[in-house]
């Protein structure tokens, strides 16, 4: 039997608990050979314990660490542990449709692309189109300079667009799940990591289409992001931390000087809005837990620590 092309390498994006969910969509719904790297950065003990059991019955390679990890800095360590022709980054709160990984080596083949992304759905009855593609476009005038990127059919019900969705080159993928030719990053060098939370897909597109490499994206592929809610207690402490100010803030500093563009461009207030958005969900989605005074109180305790944790893994 020949070797497996393609390793499947999963990364933390936002939360632990729906781990087993994620992880058991890959294993049921993948029928095209691979080999699955899982880079664990500090999941919460039953989480870890869960992933040795799984890692030793089904004989995936599992990275763990007593840390939280940035998402590029995850990807980056199991993009270390790839040896085949094709990778794909995908996050730990992803499910997967039949027949998702064969469409994706189907349109790299076929189109020579470089990195090709999924029909990216939300939500667990994958019915909301979250991300098929779409544009990036620098404008200057003046001394500003903006970047503006457009993502059509975004939050659309899948059954009103899906005519007119088709194989096509694309600007711009988001990261949940991302294929490309690993040797990708032998010629760009790895994802990265000071983009700690926010702009990683962005200036991984950006690269690849600067260096003259095609970026397709392939309905035939399909998965679906599912976010919070709910956000279980042990959820938090990662959260907080990966939404922290103190990684957007840095992030948000890197990708403008990068790629140089002014302090009011669209994109740049769109990851702070982003992010602030993200924080307070937490405060949303513990309000059946607690007294709305008690959970805020403590929740924005909690927030203050980890950004200040946050603040030390910079």
């Amino acid at each position: 039997m020949s070797e497996p092309q393609v390793t499947i390498v999963v990364v933390p994006r936002e939360r632990f608990s729906y781990t087993s969910q994620s992880l058991g969509s890959i294993y049921e719904n993948t029928h095209f050979p691979f080999k699955l790297v899982y880079v664990d950065g500090n999941s919460p003990a039953h989480i870890k314990q869960y992933l040795k059991k799984q890692a030793e019955q089904k004989g995936f390679q599992l990275l763990r660490y007593e840390n939280y990890l940035t998402p590029n800095r995850s990807r980056n360590i199991g993009l270390s542990c790839v040896n085949t022709k094709y990778v794909v980054f995908i996050d730990n709160d992803v499910l997967v449709k039949p027949g998702w990984l064969e469409a994706l080596v189907q349109c790299a083949e076929e189109t020579g692309a470089w990195v090709v992304g999924p029909l990216c759905l939300e939500g667990q009855d994958f019915k909301t189109v979250h991300m098929v593609g779409g544009t990036s476009i620098f404008k200057e005038k003046g001394n500003r300079r903006w970047l503006v990127e457009k993502r059509p059919f975004m939050k659309l019900p899948l059954e009103k667009v899906a005519s007119q969705l088709q194989r096509q080159a694309t600007e711009i993928l988001e990261l949940h799940c991302i294929f490309a030719r690993t040797e990708t990053f032998d010629m760009l060098g790895k994802l990265d990591e000071n983009l700690m939370s926010m702009g990683e897909e962005s200036d991984f597109c950006m690269t690849v289409i600067n260096a003259g490499k095609l970026i397709y994206v392939e309905p035939d592929s399909v998965i679906s992001y599912v976010p919070p809610p709910p956000l279980v207690w042990s959820d938090l402490p990662f959260y907080f931390v990966r939404w922290s100010g103190a990684w957007c803030k840095k992030s948000v500093n890197h990708f403008k000087i990068k790629w140089n563009l002014t302090e009011d461009s669209p994109t740049l207030k769109h990851y702070e809005e982003f992010v602030e958005k993200h924080r307070y969900l937490a405060y949303q989605a513990s309000q059946k837990n607690l007294k709305y005074f008690v959970k805020r109180t403590f929740l924005a305790l909690l927030y203050k620590v980890m950004n200040w944790r946050a603040s030390t893994i910079l």
